[in-house]
């Protein structure tokens, strides 16, 4: 078995400041793109920013049929 180069320790790097979520909650509160290049974090809730508008989702199951009555094609 041929061994690759060495490896060595560097100086850490923040990665996540305060406000987000870390732990205390059920699976991964986080996501990396495939190229790594971004990441998605779960923002903890509380403080001005709350305030100034409330967190809405709007889920749209069957989207292609609910598209379909919407926009016809005939």
């Amino acid at each position: 078995m041929a061994r690759g180069p060495s490896w060595a320790a560097t100086t850490p790097t923040l990665l996540i400041k305060a406000g987000y979520v870390t732990q205390g909650v059920a699976g991964r509160t986080y996501d990396i793109s495939p190229d790594g290049q971004r990441s998605l974090l779960i923002k903890a809730g509380g403080g001005a920013e709350q305030a100034a508008a409330p967190i809405t989702l709007i889920v749209v199951q069957c989207f292609d049929e609910e598209l379909k009555r919407l926009v016809p094609t005939k």
